[in-house]
């Protein structure tokens, strides 16, 4: 937190953090509480109901900026990165997602088993829900508000499919969506279990095909 901190201190831009802790089994809501005692832009939020996605909807849902950007506790991409995902670098995109796999990513440390799970947890999301999108679950998107309200007020999926179902309703709702290129840092603490995971987000991806077949996404005006 304290990396956020030295950042958003030397930007020209207001800016808030939330943190959302929901089941996570170390001390992430007292470090978190503890810091945002002494830093007013800071705030802790608990839940008790479990999944990444109900924590980003909760935090999407909360913000008050025109700009609201998810980041991984990790911060497997430099803070200082953050720049390039608002204006005037990003002018015109509703959706700004990070990539490890656009021309220009660059990463680092990471072994190459995790790397192949990850590509085939890609391919099969390309195949069945985004095509054209290299990198959908790289941890690091930003919103602009009006983008941010729709697509999460009628998010379905709470688990680790939640951003192929945002990313696949924006583009039912017309909104426009940037690939972009960062540097990416592998850390050992990474929870991807890619057997498991891939399981997982099959039967989401089979989730979403059937709830937009079924209208529950409505489409661009």
């Amino acid at each position: 937190m304290q990396q956020i901190e030295d950042y958003l201190k030397s930007q020209d831009f207001s800016s808030e953090v939330l943190v959302i802790e929901n089941g996570s089994q170390d001390k992430t809501f007292d470090v978190a509480q503890d810091f945002a005692k002494n830093h007013k832009d800071f705030s802790v939020q608990r839940t008790a109901d479990r999944g990444k996605g109900l924590a980003v909807r909760k935090g999407m849902m909360a913000a008050k900026g025109e700009y609201r950007m998810m980041l991984d506790a990790d911060l497997s991409m430099p803070v200082g990165q953050i720049s390039r995902f608002l204006p005037p670098a990003q002018p015109e995109a509703d959706i700004v997602i990070a990539s490890r796999e656009a021309p220009g990513a660059v990463r680092y440390n990471e072994p190459g088993y995790r790397h192949i799970g990850g590509r085939v947890i890609n391919t099969m999301i390309r195949v069945m829900a985004l095509p054209g999108l290299q990198d959908t679950q790289c941890g690091f998107k930003c919103f602009r508000a009006k983008a941010a309200e729709d697509l999460f007020s009628i998010q379905t999926i709470m688990g680790w499919a939640f951003d192929v179902e945002i990313l696949y309703i924006a583009r039912l709702r017309g909104y426009s969506i940037v690939e972009l290129p960062i540097p990416w840092y592998f850390h050992e603490q990474s929870r991807l279990r890619p057997v498991y995971d891939a399981l997982h987000i099959f039967f989401d991806l089979l989730r979403i095909r059937i709830n937009a077949r079924r209208g529950l996404y409505g489409r661009a005006s």
